[in-house]
């Protein structure tokens, strides 16, 4: 079985699918057989033909070079740019966790690690009709532990600390923070770091700037994260 690791955020448009990417890139570099999972994929576009096409998936799958078809990567996919349990709602196909998880452990079943994205934020719902299906539902199903994303810039701390608190709160254990669209040299951005594992306890593994093609970490030390 796969080593795993579940990267969730702050927010939507943090970098979850960046950092994903960059996991990956970083993994497959070094000769590992690496897979992204992502349960529901929301804000999607159509081929001609009318199908939709999990953007963040694909996006991951060029960037990093990795060889895994992209149907295996996102049992749900919708094209409203909403919440999954909204979009369901617009469009059907709720989100059904058993699904989700079998294709999960067939992934993990097939590769060394698997690096699994969440939607939104941490809170984020995937369904909410007669079922409530939420991101730590899918955390806690298979004991994944969870790398959280944020902005390096203003409202970093209390996004972060907010985020980090409702984890512990809720048992989802958090092996560290990796900050996005970092600057070196940027007062905000470095003192953003420093509060955010001092009053977190918890380490930034990874600065990320603004469209970097690589991470400034070796690989062995990212594999340290999956379990």
């Amino acid at each position: 079985m796969s080593r795993n690791l579940f990267i969730t955020g702050t927010g939507t448009d943090v970098g979850k699918t960046y950092a994903a990417g960059l996991f990956l890139k970083k993994l497959h570099d070094a000769g590992k057989r690496a897979a992204y999972f992502k349960a529901a994929m929301s804000g999607n576009t159509r081929r001609a033909d009318g199908s939709l096409i999990p953007g963040d998936a694909l996006w991951v799958k060029e960037f990093s070079g990795i060889t895994q078809p992209i149907e295996t990567m996102c049992p749900y996919v919708y094209e409203a740019a909403v919440s999954p349990h909204l979009a369901a709602k617009f469009e059907g196909n709720p989100v059904e966790l058993p699904r989700v998880l079998e294709q999960l452990d067939q992934i993990c079943g097939s590769y060394e690690f698997v690096t699994i994205e969440g939607s939104g934020g941490i809170c984020c719902p995937l369904r909410w009709d007669c079922q409530q299906i939420c991101l730590q539902d899918l955390i806690r199903a298979r004991k994944l532990k969870s790398l959280l994303v944020a902005e390096a810039g203003l409202g970093t701390i209390n996004a972060v600390v907010l985020s980090a608190e409702y984890m512990r709160a809720h048992h989802l254990p958090i092996q560290g923070i990796l900050l996005n669209r970092y600057e070196q040299g940027n007062r905000l951005h470095e003192d953003n770091k420093q509060m955010c594992e001092e009053m977190t306890g918890l380490n930034v593994i990874a600065c990320a700037g603004n469209g970097t093609p690589d991470l400034d970490v070796p690989a062995h030390l990212l594999e340290t994260l999956y379990e």
